[in-house]
């Protein structure tokens, strides 16, 4: 008899619910939207009853029409869950908050994190955690936070869990976490692959306040009478503990081995890679996640705004026209010769990361002049944020050995041109697969597959990357690409000193 993975990737729009064979292959998908709120700047929140709804809404949908040996035939559920939130549980397992913080929500100040930091350098807090985010988005200063401002909701916290967590928790009753998700909490040392009392004590926070740490693979419990009527599944599906969104699309895009390494090029992009050590460095601060896969950690850079600058540019040129094709656009670039003809553009439109001289920095297109045309500025967009992410690999390259051959994910590998010119600055080869945007809920469903007992490991995921596409180094453009870098970087420090100056 056939059997089946169910795979929510609860993301920061909405979730996305999979359907998996054993043998690895996607078989359907259904996507629900959910809001953020915006209270105030600095507060970004949702609700977890609409994660529930989300979660509930596209399992029922995606079974219906399927035949009910199908939905009898469904092993086990596995969740990637966006990181960093904060969801407070009373005593009674109820929610203590309607609207969460969640991972962008930077509300912690310096009531919040100067108190911690005297009790502890953030040296030293980054070396223990690798939490390589400015550190107001670390889950231990939202807690820090409550206390602070909500001493009433604080003291009645019995657990505070995140996102999938309490997903898992609606699903099977049981209040736990896994080793990839407690790694974003800011108490968690990752050499000990535990809670640090240390960090604890410096935060004033009692250990019984978080979850126990479990393997992403583990099976937390099988679905409860209510959970199982409202997804219309059997109570025998079984629930594992899943992993934190970043781990989980390493996992999918098979980035679980030492060396390995994948581009998320996505809204914001990231280079991560998978080692048995975490990869620290206390000025270029690599974020790293205790991998899903036991003994691995996934370590990463990132810049803001890749994708996300692209659809900026493109939404600037549609303007009123519903017609307006983005197609037209690479195509246009495709003509522009590589360095866009001294065209520079930096893609710091969400401001900087750690890999930046200040957060202050702001995007900016550098050198126009009435040579450019519209296919100019698209290709400079697409070469800055290859810039920006060849900054990024090179801070993870001065830590480890890497493969010479990357794998690219998501919305943006769909193009061959930015494909090639990723390729080009990199000086790797750039793969697209079949893989594409159902990395993260691979990487879910294998853990459902594993934990359930019907793989022996993850190898399968390997068989399961069909190449779609391959770009190689140009070599033709390797001096034209060394000497725009040089310039990026340059350019990159002039933007933020300028940045900093404007925020004064």
């Amino acid at each position: 008899m056939e059997q089946y993975a169910l795979a929510c990737d609860l993301g920061t729009g909405g979730c996305k619910s999979s359907l998996y064979s054993v043998e690895g292959e996607c078989l359907d998908s259904l996507f629900k939207e959910y809001p953020t709120y915006y209270p105030e700047d600095s507060r970004h929140e949702q609700k977890p009853t609409e994660w529930w709804d989300a979660v509930r809404d596209s399992i029922r949908e995606l079974m219906e029409g399927k035949p009910a040996s199908v939905r009898d035939s469904v092993v086990g559920i596995g969740l990637s869950g966006h990181s960093l939130g904060l969801v407070p549980l009373d005593g009674e397992g109820r929610l203590l908050m309607d609207s969460v913080p969640i991972w962008s929500d930077s509300r912690p100040g310096d009531a919040e994190t100067i108190p911690f930091f005297n009790n502890i350098p953030e040296d030293e807090w980054y070396m223990i955690t690798g939490n390589g985010f400015p550190p107001a988005l670390y889950t231990v200063f939202k807690i820090l936070w409550l206390k602070n401002n909500q001493p009433d909701l604080f003291r009645n916290i019995d657990k505070v869990i995140g996102t999938k967590d309490y997903i898992n928790f609606r699903l099977t009753g049981v209040v736990a976490t896994d080793y990839s998700y407690a790694s974003g909490s800011g108490v968690y040392s990752l050499k000990d692959w535990s809670y640090s009392q240390k960090l604890m004590d410096a935060a004033g926070l009692d250990a019984g306040q978080f979850p126990e740490i479990v393997a992403s693979s583990e099976v937390l419990g099988s679905l409860t009478d209510n959970a199982a009527a409202e997804l219309g599944l059997p109570t025998s599906v079984r629930v594992v503990a899943g992993g934190v969104d970043n781990s989980c699309m390493a996992l999918g895009a098979g980035c679980y081995r030492p060396g390995r390494i994948y581009n998320s090029l996505g809204s914001s992009s990231w280079i991560a890679v998978s080692s048995e050590n975490p990869l620290l460095h206390p000025e270029t601060r690599p974020y790293v996640f205790t991998h899903v896969v036991p003994g691995q950690f996934a370590s990463a850079t990132a810049i803001f705004s890749a994708g996300s600058s692209y659809k900026w540019f493109a939404e600037i040129l549609r303007g009123a026209d519903e017609d307006f094709e983005y197609r037209l656009l690479d195509q246009e670039a495709e003509d522009v010769p590589a360095g866009s003809d001294n065209l520079l553009f930096n893609p710091s439109l969400a401001g900087g990361s750690s890999l930046d001289r200040s957060t202050a920095i702001r995007g900016a297109f550098l050198g126009l002049s009435l040579l450019h045309t519209r296919g100019h500025l698209v290709r400079s967009v697409m070469e800055g944020v290859g810039c920006g992410l060849k900054v990024a690999l090179d801070a993870l390259q001065d830590l480890t050995e890497t493969d010479r051959v990357i794998t690219v994910v998501g919305g943006g590998s769909k193009s061959p041109l930015w494909c090639q010119i990723l390729a080009d600055l990199f000086d790797a080869d750039i793969l697209k697969t079949s893989i594409d945007q159902q990395a993260a809920a691979l990487g879910a469903a294998a853990l459902v597959f594993v934990g359930c007992g019907l793989w022996d490991d993850y190898g399968n995921i390997d068989d399961l990357h069909e190449i779609q596409d391959q770009s190689s180094p140009n070599p033709d453009n390797r001096d034209v690409y060394e000497r725009l870098l040089r310039l990026y970087r340059k350019a990159s420090d002039i933007l933020a000193d300028f940045g900093e100056e404007m925020q004064s």
